[in-house]
């Protein structure tokens, strides 16, 4: 049984995860969210102005009051700008599982940080929650969330193929998953 509580502060060596603020949305737009390469990668639409990025904020946080929904904000430390995001997006609780998803501005990709992030979710859910399993997927095009992934001990399960038709092709979609034992003995080397 899951112990629901929430969008929680959880603080790493160089990232605070906090809830979203109504304060984010000039970084938000800045960092990532109106990228259009980074927001394709994961079939999501392009915020460019600030009142598409808060009616995107209102649904955050108007969420945030149930115990089941995990969003976190990824804040640099020394700017304090929001430079992308996190979430179990998907939360089994008659299956004990969750599914990450996440992005991360262009400008802070390859420094560790989204698996520093990532990391720090997957304890959360397994030593907060008390989830089962977490799984994570990826388009079969994002080698860098594909390293992301392998260096958070996830698993490789299988890939959907031809799932997305984008720019006049068809991509697959890859699927991983860490089980609560496997996440122990990970952290435990």
């Amino acid at each position: 049984m899951l112990t629901h509580i929430g969008t929680n502060t959880i603080e790493t060596e160089r990232l605070i995860l906090r809830r979203f603020e109504y304060s984010d949305n000039a970084s938000m737009r800045k960092n990532w969210i109106a990228d259009k390469k980074i927001q394709s990668l994961y079939r999501e639409p392009v915020y460019t102005t600030e009142l598409e990025v808060k009616e995107l904020l209102d649904k955050y946080i108007g969420s945030y009051e149930k115990e089941d929904y995990y969003r976190w904000a990824i804040i640099d430390k020394i700017s304090l700008d929001c430079i992308g995001q996190i979430a179990y997006y998907l939360v089994d609780s008659k299956n004990n599982f969750a599914e990450i998803e996440y992005c991360i501005g262009s400008d802070f990709q390859c420094k560790g940080l989204a698996t520093e992030a990532t990391k720090a979710v997957i304890a959360y859910g397994f030593e907060k929650i008390k989830l089962h399993k977490v799984q994570i997927c990826t388009m079969t095009i994002n080698s860098a969330s594909k390293r992301v992934i392998e260096k958070c001990g996830f698993t490789y399960e299988g890939t959907l193929r031809d799932c997305f038709f984008i720019d006049d092709k068809y991509i697959g979609r890859l699927y991983y998953s860490i089980l609560k034992d496997e996440y122990e003995k990970y952290e435990s080397i």
